[in-house]
């Protein structure tokens, strides 16, 4: 799925999304909790990778994280500039980063990887191996399913993911799994995993 189709769908659904997702209220404190855990203490730079409104680079900058975000939703971009002003957010894209090689000591995608075709996580993961420095962190939230495959999101066609196969994939990109997170259903919200992983 291309980034300029993920843009759009989601710049017409920009300000619903904002509304319903948009600040820490609506996220769970045991995910805020993780977050911190990986992310909150890391020694060097931080990117949250399509980081949407921006609440969750807001939550560790202030726990002292150098982190900036990136998204490729101008509307998203624009509203965390304006609830976050002390935090860099520019639009951009996975594949077309900027960055330097082992230039980051953490990263958050916190399901910016969930509308990526099966076949296209590997090449993301291996991107995001190569700006993080040995040792680094990495973050992944994803929905969860007993097997790879898709389902109508909201917003745009997204994958489900068993955890062990997103660990998987996390190996053979260079990382190692050091965490994980299981969250079932609740009312609406689809079950979800997060791992954690340092780059090996």
């Amino acid at each position: 799925m291309t980034s300029a189709r993920v843009r759009d769908a989601y710049s017409r659904l920009a300000g619903q999304y904002i509304e319903l997702v948009g600040s820490l209220e609506q996220v769970h404190p045991g995910d805020l909790a993780f977050l911190a855990r990986h992310l909150g203490e890391v020694p060097g730079p931080v990117l949250d990778l399509g980081c949407g409104p921006g609440h969750l680079t807001g939550f560790l900058h202030s726990l002292g994280a150098d982190v900036a975000g990136i998204d490729l939703v101008p509307e998203f971009v624009a509203h965390a500039r304006s609830d976050h002003p002390a935090v860099c957010f520019e639009e951009g894209s996975l594949f077309d980063l900027g960055r330097a090689e082992g230039s980051l000591a953490g990263v958050l995608a916190w399901f910016s990887l969930i509308h990526l075709d099966p076949g296209d996580l590997d090449d993301a993961l291996a991107a995001i191996r190569r700006l993080t420095v040995p040792g680094g962190v990495l973050v992944v939230g994803m929905f969860e399913g007993d097997a790879v495959e898709p389902f109508a999101h909201k917003v745009l066609t997204a994958h489900r993911w068993p955890a062990d196969e997103v660990s998987r994939r996390l190996v053979r990109a260079g990382f190692a799994e050091v965490d994980r997170l299981h969250r079932g259903q609740e009312r609406d919200r689809r079950p979800y995993l997060a791992l954690a992983a340092t780059a090996i």
